[in-house]
Parts: C-alpha cells; sequence; structure tokens
C-alpha cells in the first residue's frame, strides 16, 4: 500500500466529521462492553466471553479498514500514466486543473487537489476521497460500522429500556430530541447519557444501512456514484467479477479482515469492458 502524503483533513467539514467518528466509536466500544454487557450477561460466563470477543473482533475491523481506508493513497500520483496509450474513446481525458491526462474512471477532487483513480466519492468521515485502492477498506469499515449498531441496537434495547423510567412529557421529548438533555439536564442521573448513547446507536445502524445498500448495489452493478448518476454500465461484468474489482482476488478473506492482502485485479488506469470481458471469456472457451 502506498501512503497518502496529507492525511489531515482540509475542510472544516471534514475535520468535524472525522472527530466524531474518533470520538463516538471508543466511546460506544465502552459503552457497550463495559456497560451493557456486563449488565446483561454476568461476568466470566461463556455468552459473556463470547460477546466480548465478538465486539472486538468488530472493533477491529472498523478501526482497521478506518485506517487503511485513511491512509491508503488512490490518487494518480501513485502510478506512472501510460500517455502513450491514451486514447479519448477509452474514457482518457485532460484535467485542467491537474495539467495532466487522466485515465478513465478518474475524476478531479476539489478538496483533494488531485484525480483521483475510479472516484466514487469524497467521503467526509475519513476526510479523503474513496476511489480504487481503498474501496475495499471503505466498504468494509461501512459495513462494520451497521454490523456494530445493529448489534448494538439489539442488546441496548434490554439495557435501556429496564433503566428508563418515563416521565411524559421531558422523557418523550429526550428521546426524540436527544440532544434535549444538555439543556433539561440529568435527573441527577447517567441514565439520560446512556439514552443519549443508545439514540446515536440506532442514528448510526439507519443511516449506515442506508448506506450499505446503496454504496453495495453500486459494486454488484460495476459502478461508482458518478457512473450510476449518468447511467454508465460499460464495466459491468457480472456480479462475481463486479466484487472481485473491489475486494480482490481473495475477496472471500477480506470481509474476515482487513489485513489480508488482496490484489486488485486492474490497476486503475486500464479498465475491462462488459464487451471486452465477453470477447476474452469467448476466446477461453
Amino acid at each position: 500500500m502506498i501512503m497518502r502524503k496529507k492525511i489531515w483533513p482540509r475542510t472544516l467539514s471534514d475535520f468535524l466529521s472525522m472527530t466524531f467518528i474518533l470520538a463516538i466509536v471508543p466511546l460506544l466500544y465502552w459503552f457497550e462492553l463495559w456497560v451493557v454487557l456486563p449488565t446483561v450477561h454476568e461476568s466470566e460466563t461463556l455468552l459473556y466471553i463470547g460477546h466480548f470477543l465478538f465486539g472486538n473482533f468488530i472493533m477491529l475491523n472498523i478501526v482497521g479498514n478506518f485506517t487503511y481506508t485513511v491512509f491508503c493513497d488512490t490518487s494518480t500520483r501513485r502510478d506512472i500514466m501510460p500517455i502513450s496509450a491514451a486514447n479519448t474513446k477509452d474514457g482518457w481525458r485532460l484535467c485542467a486543473t491537474c495539467e495532466t491526462l487522466a485515465p478513465p474512471r478518474s475524476w478531479h477532487c476539489p478538496i483533494c487537489d488531485i484525480c483521483i483513480l475510479k472516484r466514487d466519492h469524497h467521503c467526509i468521515f475519513t476526510g479523503c476521497c474513496i476511489g480504487h485502492y481503498n474501496h475495499r477498506y471503505f466498504i468494509m469499515f461501512l459495513l462494520y460500522l451497521f454490523i456494530a449498531t445493529t448489534y448494538s441496537f439489539c442488546y441496548n434495547n434490554i439495557f435501556i429500556w429496564n433503566r428508563i423510567h418515563f416521565e411524559f412529557p421531558m422523557s418523550i421529548i429526550k428521546i426524540i430530541f436527544p440532544l434535549a438533555i444538555f439543556v433539561f439536564g440529568f435527573d441527577g442521573s447517567i441514565d439520560q447519557f446512556y439514552l443519549l448513547l443508545y439514540i446515536v446507536s440506532v442514528v448510526g445502524m439507519l443511516y449506515t444501512g442506508v448506506l450499505c445498500i446503496y454504496h453495495f448495489r453500486l459494486i454488484l452493478n460495476g459502478s461508482i456514484a458518478n457512473e450510476s448518476n449518468k447511467r454508465i454500465y460499460i464495466y459491468n461484468l457480472g456480479w462475481k467479477q463486479n466484487v472481485k474489482e473491489v475486494l480482490g482476488d481473495r475477496w472471500y478473506l477480506t470481509w474476515i479482515i482487513p489485513y489480508v492482502t488482496s490484489q486488485l485485479p486492474h490497476n486503475g488506469v486500464v479498465w475491462d469492458t462488459s464487451n471486452s470481458w465477453q470477447y476474452a471469456n469467448s476466446k477461453n472457451k
């Protein structure tokens, strides 16, 4: 993996979003494993140990995939552009900002100030663009966030509803508007703070769930956000090959841990299209 030279967020929105992620993930990790879990299951039982280990496994994947997403350079800086092979019919174009030829499926990011190979979008929560080389890590980061928040939601329901005592209408206000606890106070109890973390996990589950559906649909269609918006599906090679295009040849292991090496079938510059893929397969037969 080639490292990005500048990983610090370039905009205020990136900085605030990254700060939120870096703060809320460890906070929820502490809440779920050191507050909720001992309440639901007795310590040192098989259930407690199993859930504790599974929680740490999820956290390992979240942290690992987030780190790789942020540190991985997926811009055109990392590859030597084969200018001699450039052809506008294949999707090559001139980037006026970078003052160089940009390969197919690459787009210039005004925030990162560079063309990104197979640019999907600029993610404010990681402060960088999601492109060819870090797409795998972003997808797994998103997936494990969804698993974590869904897993937390199931246990938090048991934990929260056994602790919160309703007082109409204040309890309703605090559930609908969790930040209201800072206005009306904590009622002399930490339960309202736990309620806030519970609501954050619920919102996180819904938000990451929608994002998972959207991004996995793009992957299965062999497209990226910009191509999907323009209804460009010429890179659709079938669902299995489309998955390999993002997760690599060892795609079945990348779901387990981010530290598994999985070679991508392309270099981010030259791409197979539906027609060339079908032609190559027909010749092999």
